[in-house]
Formats: C-alpha cells, sequence, structure tokens
C-alpha cells in the first residue's frame, strides 16, 4: 500500500491513495498508521478515491468533484470534514498530476469545499458559512470555560480566555455535556494578541491536541468576530497563530476561506506484513 505523508501547519496525514475505492480501511488499520510509535504516525488518514467510487450516498457530488476526501481521525472513527486536510489533500492531487493548479471541488461528508492553489506554495479553500449555534461551556483542569458552539460540518466550541493559551494544560480532554454534544466536539481555545490576530489550541476529538485545526481555526475566527448584537459575522480577514504556524480566515458575507501552506514530507510503501 503505498502512502504519502503530509501537513498543514503541522496538523500532519498520512495520504493514502485509492482512486478505485477497493481499500477496506478499518478503524483498527488507522489507528496502526497514526501511531507515533508503533506506524508511521498522524493526526490522520486522507483516502484519496474518486467520488463515483463512494457509492450512492454521494453520487451527485461525482458531477461537481472528481476526488472524494475520506477523512479518518487519529483513533480510527470517521469525520465530516478536515480543514488543514483538505488542503494538504489538494496538494497532493496536484503534486501526483491527478488534478491542475487552479480552481475545483473536493467532495466532503460536509459537503463540496472549493480549493484554490498553484503548482507550489499555500491552499486556499472555502470552507462554507460558519453557523453559530449559541453558548457552550468545556472544563479544563477544573476551571469552566464559556464559549460559542459553531458548525463548520463538524462541531466546534471555541472559549475565549485571558492568559495565554500556551499555559493551558492540554495534557487530557476538556470535558463538556454530551448532552450538548452527542457526537463529540472539538474546543478551541484563544486570545486576541492584536487588531483581528488570535492565538488557538484546540483539543480535536478522536486525536487530542493537535498543532492546527483548520476548521477549528475557521470556527475561531468566527467566535472571535461574530456581531453580539445581530449574531452576524462581518466581513473582515483574520490571522490566527496556531502552534504549527500561522493561518489566514477570510469572512466575505457570504462564505469563509482558509489560507496556508500544505506539505507533502514523504513517501513510501506500507509493508504488507506489517499490515
Amino acid at each position: 500500500m503505498r502512502f504519502v505523508k503530509g501537513h498543514g501547519t503541522e496538523n500532519d496525514f498520512v495520504i493514502v491513495p485509492d482512486p478505485g475505492g477497493s481499500l477496506d480501511l478499518t478503524p483498527a488499520m488507522v489507528a496502526r498508521l497514526c501511531d507515533r510509535r508503533a506506524g508511521i504516525g498522524a493526526d490522520g488518514v486522507l483516502r484519496v478515491v474518486r467520488t463515483k467510487a463512494m457509492g450512492d450516498a454521494h453520487a451527485a457530488a461525482a458531477d461537481d468533484a472528481e476526488w472524494f476526501m475520506d477523512y479518518r481521525n487519529a483513533d480510527g472513527s470517521v469525520a465530516e470534514m478536515c480543514g488543514n486536510g483538505v488542503r494538504v489533500f489538494a496538494r497532493y492531487l496536484v503534486d501526483a498530476g491527478l488534478a491542475g493548479p487552479g480552481e475545483w471541488n473536493v467532495a466532503t461528508r460536509a459537503g463540496l469545499r472549493r480549493v484554490s492553489l498553484g503548482a507550489t506554495g499555500d491552499v486556499s479553500v472555502a470552507m462554507g458559512a460558519p453557523v453559530p449555534l449559541g453558548a457552550g461551556q468545556a472544563a479544563v483542569d477544573g476551571r469552566t470555560y464559556t464559549g460559542v458552539r459553531v458548525s463548520m460540518g463538524n462541531p466546534h466550541l471555541a472559549c475565549p480566555v485571558d492568559e495565554p493559551v500556551a499555559t493551558l494544560d492540554l495534557t487530557r480532554a476538556p470535558s463538556f455535556d454530551p448532552e450538548v454534544f452527542p457526537e463529540g466536539v472539538n474546543v478551541e481555545f484563544f486570545r486576541a494578541v492584536g487588531d483581528r490576530h488570535l492565538e488557538m489550541r484546540v483539543y480535536e476529538r478522536g486525536c487530542g491536541e493537535t498543532r492546527s485545526c483548520g476548521t477549528g481555526t475557521v470556527a475561531t475566527a468566527a467566535a472571535a468576530a461574530i456581531d453580539p448584537d445581530t449574531g452576524t459575522i462581518p466581513e473582515g480577514v483574520w490571522t490566527v497563530d496556531v502552534p504549527g504556524g500561522r493561518l489566514t480566515v477570510t469572512f466575505d458575507g457570504v462564505t469563509s476561506h482558509l489560507s496556508g501552506p500544505a506539505v507533502l514530507v514523504a513517501e513510501g510503501d506500507i509493508r504488507s506484513d506489517w499490515l
């Protein structure tokens, strides 16, 4: 089985080419691949499959997107969407000659995502309009934080903090109300460090703390930007610093755009006897 290793602001992935959709990517296999000591190591797996091979559930998307990003968390669970993952996915398609530079759609479980990229350099993706869902709470190390619940096709809780985010203890998962988040939640903690400039850390469901989270970055910028009187998100450009680097979020009044690096670092073969 071939693989490529890549990352977007150090949110890293094992990319598995499977154009015909023949690979049985079990949760156990995903967990083994993502194991940082016994496997390749990653925050998740990106299976590269043609949309038409995904079956009837995604047949409608095949007319608008040749490729489907089948994303799995490091624990093997299926995820709806990954903002850094889709940028790395797009960079892989161009690098492998499966798509050309320019603008085109990628199909995901959260719907179509339009990417824009050159032959090299940063990748931008239209992430869809963030959907604020009201207040929510998470607790870390005995302290409760109130934040904004935001849907980016997957669930987020973005919590503002007064202290530098580096001081938070995220070695254990934040606690939350499972009745409010029945499918789990990605929890972001953020602090303003300038005009439309934030620092953020994130604890991802199914992964633990990661160096970056694309959907979480957009959800965090949305939580910081939201007008408390109208509940709307004004147009503007936000800079978000994560432990793995810097991302840019743009709100244009219709959708959101996430821009940043997408880097491919290695490729090779997974031994059949190990599988």
